[in-house]
């Protein structure tokens, strides 16, 4: 199998592949590969926090000239997956390869699947009016790779946030970022420019412990060879981690209609009780805490406007931040200037893409607990 995701988020995905007990797990650029049953799928679709899909990986091969794609494609089992009457569209990409057309290429594909089923199932032609067996093709340097997609649509669609607010984070990228902060469910977990409410949902979901795609179905559900009863089986499995303590999960805005929209994506998602939102200026930010967190994505204008006044914004949140004790703060932006508008180095930069945006993940510690660190050293 293999999984797609956010470049950046190999890491964390393959820990979690290896956590549910895949095999052979491996990262590359934006994908991890691993090996596992057919329970194993709908696990990686049902559980992954991370994953933007998991696919079959059908076949591979050198594919420099288009026959070598044809022969490469007709010399896949394609019956052992795709029923008589099963939809097979074909979609991919190409780097770095004499095959650069990728129209040209999924036509080629196309026709080679439908001549092999069409041998298989001795139809002269198939009416692709059944279930979708969604074929991929990845060809770089021109090596060529086949999947089916098991998952349909993307897994970064939860399915609680029809609506949203402008430029929102993918969900699976909101969930790296609360992994990667380190945020377990205990002391108090804050997104001070909630937006949607994406973070704070995430960060939610992951401390009960509760699987993201629950509530939503996957194609591979559809497909007559896929055992029906894998997926009850890890369904019944996903429920019964999760667990309930009481947490300390806090989001705010200073638009009010966000915080409506998130309050409903969060009622959505099933975490509404468990987050308790506000209408409020995170410049004014002075929250008391112990020990917290906080993940957020502060605005970054498009306009030279919008963005001086989303810089002096920041300005302004860093030095409230200073009068504070006990909080790390982790903020991720495209402004590869946040620093210096912030007030502060930060310990460390992740970067990170949201969707094809690069963004820098900047991590600042408590100042007394990073003094600390340096000086036990």
């Amino acid at each position: 199998m293999c999984a797609p995701c956010l470049f950046g988020l190999e890491g964390p995905l393959g820990n979690e592949l290896r956590h549910m007990g895949m095999g052979q797990v491996k990262g590359e650029n934006g994908r991890v590969n691993f090996v596992g049953s057919e329970q194993d799928i709908a696990r990686a679709n049902i559980r992954s926090r991370f994953a933007e899909r998991v696919l079959i990986e059908v076949g591979r091969g050198r594919a420099e000239t288009f026959d070598q794609l044809f022969e490469l494609t007709r010399a896949m089992p394609w019956e052992q997956f795709i029923s008589r009457d099963g939809a097979y569209p074909v979609k991919g990409y190409s780097l770095n390869s004499q095959l650069h057309s990728v129209p040209d290429c999924q036509k080629i594909i196309k026709k080679s699947v439908s001549t092999r089923l069409g041998r298989v199932y001795r139809e002269n032609w198939l009416p692709e009016n059944g279930n979708l067996y969604q074929i991929q093709f990845a060809i770089m340097h021109d090596e060529a790779v086949l999947y089916l997609d098991t998952s349909g649509t993307g897994l970064h669609k939860r399915g609680y946030r029809p609506a949203q607010v402008a430029a929102p984070l993918r969900e699976t990228l909101a969930a790296a970022l609360v992994d990667i902060a380190g945020y377990r469910g205990r002391g108090d977990f804050c997104d001070p420019f909630c937006g949607s409410g994406t973070i704070a949902i995430e960060a939610a979901l992951a401390a009960k412990g509760r699987a993201p795609g629950l509530g939503r179905s996957f194609s591979a559900q559809y497909w007559k060879w896929f055992p029906k009863e894998a997926w009850d089986k890890v369904r019944k499995e996903a429920k019964a981690r999760e667990f309930d303590r009481k947490y300390h999960i806090f989001a705010s805005d200073i638009d009010p209609r966000a915080v409506e929209i998130a309050k409903q994506n969060a009622k959505r998602a099933g975490v509404d009780g468990i987050i308790s939102f506000s209408v409020a200026d995170a410049a004014a930010f002075e929250r008391q805490t112990q020990r917290g967190i906080i993940v957020s994505n502060p605005p970054y204008g498009e306009r030279m406007m919008e963005k001086l006044e989303a810089q002096d914004l920041i300005r302004r949140f860093g030095r409230a931040m200073e009068k504070l004790d006990n909080w790390d703060v982790y903020l991720i932006s495209s402004d590869q200037e946040l620093e210096k508008h912030y007030g502060r180095r930060s310990e460390k930069t992740r970067k990170l893409y949201n969707g094809m945006i690069k963004c820098g993940y900047y991590m600042f510690p408590d100042i007394g607990h990073a003094a600390g660190r340096r000086g036990r050293r």
